[in-house]
């Protein structure tokens, strides 16, 4: 499957920033950044950027689809400077994009869909105040919500995994980071700073806690549910474009 390609980050409007140093709670026993720590930090800054703007009691945020370009592993002991940015925006829907950038030359970049939902309604909000915040760094790019990856074969392999209570948040849905753990199960190899890595993933259905199925066929995964219902793709690529 063709991964689609990463947009520049914006170059006008609102950036906000934090820094991360890798610690041990992050990292493989060969020392480089898991996934799922990757997903969490892109998902601190996220949240910081929405509660610095002030909208943080206005929205809440759905993740519908998540571009990961990693060109070098962070790794254990790294200062990670992270810069976020609303790059699109869309029917109902944003894009942002973010850059992780290491002291010690670990690289990371990310481009996510997320629907901002109204935190009373819980139906797809954008308000006046939400586009003057990020309507100038989208620079009147248009993205879209639409899913490309299809369910697995009959005959993918499977492994079953399990979703525990840890890994809900304050939704009670699985966490966006907690579904990137399963899929970091088949990159055990890798060395403290393999890459290049390209992901793009992208989920279907919420997850909950309880019993679950990685599936594999190529560069794909899916988790899925007991009964087969698609809740996460995944689709790998060694090159980073």
């Amino acid at each position: 499957m063709e991964l689609e390609a990463l947009v520049p980050f914006p170059t006008a409007g609102r950036v906000h920033g934090l820094t991360q140093r890798v610690g041990p709670a992050s990292t493989t026993v060969a020392g480089r950044a898991r996934l799922d720590a990757i997903a969490d930090w892109l998902q601190q800054v996220a949240y910081d950027d929405v509660v610095d703007s002030g909208i943080d009691l206005e929205v809440v945020w759905v993740l519908r689809k998540t571009q990961l370009r990693v060109v070098r592993f962070p790794v254990f002991g790294e200062r990670l400077a992270m810069r976020t940015a609303c790059s699109g925006l869309g029917p109902l829907v944003a894009e942002r994009r973010t850059t992780l950038e290491g002291d010690a030359g670990g690289l990371v970049e990310a481009a996510a869909i997320w629907v901002p939902l109204h935190r009373e309604t819980l139906l797809p909000h954008r308000s006046e105040a939400f586009l003057e915040i990020y309507g100038p760094s989208a620079a009147g790019r248009r993205v879209r919500a639409r899913l490309r990856h299809q369910g697995p074969p009959e005959d993918a392999p499977v492994v079953p995994w399990t979703f525990v209570a840890a890994d809900l948040d304050v939704a009670g849905h699985v966490n966006n980071a907690a579904t990137w753990r399963a899929l970091e199960e088949g990159l055990a190899g890798l060395g403290p700073a393999d890459g290049p890595l390209a992901v793009d993933l992208e989920h279907h259905a919420p997850a909950f806690a309880g019993p679950a199925e990685v599936r594999g066929a190529g560069d794909v995964r899916w988790i899925t549910a007991p009964d087969g219902r698609v809740l996460v793709s995944a689709a790998f690529d060694r090159r980073v474009g």
